[in-house]
């Protein structure tokens, strides 16, 4: 309470001593906020990097910005694109390894269609926009994490990216040695009983109709399910949440890998297999990243350590030579 009343204070200063700069601000983020609405822009990583560069650049921060995120975004770009094509590299989809497992640790019911027998009755309720709230931030989270961690704990910026990314690219390996389809494409295919896709009831709930357009902007490949990045990237952000602030503060902010992971079986987006093993990679990216970055600092290693001879190299002159006059 004390920290929400030293802000107001201080935006009370601000206000009057620079009030043509902030309404202009607060102008330019509300149009902003109106063009996003207005043409229900989807929060892929272009997007956000060019939300996230409007913004920086009203509040005279763009420089700062384009350093530390320029390549956190491009690389999300990359692996983005990577995705999409994991399903041309391996067409042999697997569906039964999934609900086999499911199967086997419930004894012989599937989650995903139990979840549904208990909190679907035809209509959308309040936590089915819940549930896809959380499922549609995918992107938004990764940013906003780096983010916090840019301002309040600056020195686990960097292991967060590499985690992340190496989180990501894992994942992304796994998609094309085992392409998996998730419970409601097994339906479709008749491997399980009917399970009702309630994303597009979602969508029709806010008047969209063209669910198939929007979901392939989300999810350009629809058997990159096992393992659930859904279910691991929560996970991963909790763990490094935890690292920057203590447990003590950020406990209970489980409740957002654990209602996600709740979400995607019930929705029928992933089964129970998918996101325990997304939660392992999130584990082992997380120990492994700040292994590496310890072993990094004690060895006194930098970026540089990693490409031989990069600091001897120079335009046009031998590095064993010197210039002439």
């Amino acid at each position: 309470m004390r920290r929400l009343t030293t802000l107001w204070h201080r935006f009370i200063r601000y206000s009057r001593a620079h009030p043509w700069q902030l309404s202009l601000r607060i102008i330019a983020i509300a149009a902003l906020a109106f063009v996003m609405g207005v043409r229900r822009v989807f929060w892929t990583p272009d997007t956000l990097f060019i939300v996230l560069l409007a913004l920086f650049v009203i509040f005279g921060q763009a420089r700062a910005f384009l350093v530390r995120f320029l390549p956190f975004i491009v690389l999300l770009l990359v692996y983005d694109s990577f995705r999409g094509i994991a399903d041309n590299l391996n067409k042999t989809v697997h569906f039964k390894e999934m609900i086999d497992f499911d199967k086997w640790i419930t004894g012989g019911t599937l989650p995903t269609a139990w979840l549904q027998q208990h909190m679907w009755n035809g209509h959308v309720r309040w936590y089915d926009f819940y549930f896809y709230l959380l499922y549609t931030l995918h992107f938004v989270m990764p940013i906003g994490v780096a983010i916090l961690l840019w301002l309040k704990r600056p020195k686990l910026y960097w292991p967060f990216v590499v985690g992340l990314l190496l989180l990501s690219f894992m994942a992304f390996i796994t998609y094309v040695a085992f392409p998996a389809a998730p419970p409601w494409m097994a339906s479709d295919m008749h491997y399980i009983q009917p399970i009702h896709r309630i994303s597009s009831d979602i969508w029709g709930a806010m008047g969209v109709e063209n669910f198939s357009e929007i979901y392939s902007k989300l999810s350009p490949n629809p058997v990159a399910a096992v393992p659930s990045l859904h279910a691991a990237y929560p996970l991963f952000f909790l763990l490094f949440l935890a690292k920057a602030f203590g447990w003590k503060r950020v406990w209970w902010l489980a409740i957002y890998p654990l209602s996600l992971w709740l979400g995607i079986v019930y929705l029928g987006e992933h089964y129970v297999f998918d996101f325990l093993l997304g939660a392992l990679y999130a584990v082992v990216a997380y120990f492994a990243t700040l292994k590496f970055f310890a072993l990094k600092e004690a060895k006194g290693w930098t970026w540089r350590s990693f490409i031989p001879h990069l600091h001897r190299v120079t335009v046009g002159v031998h590095p064993d030579k010197k210039a002439k006059h």
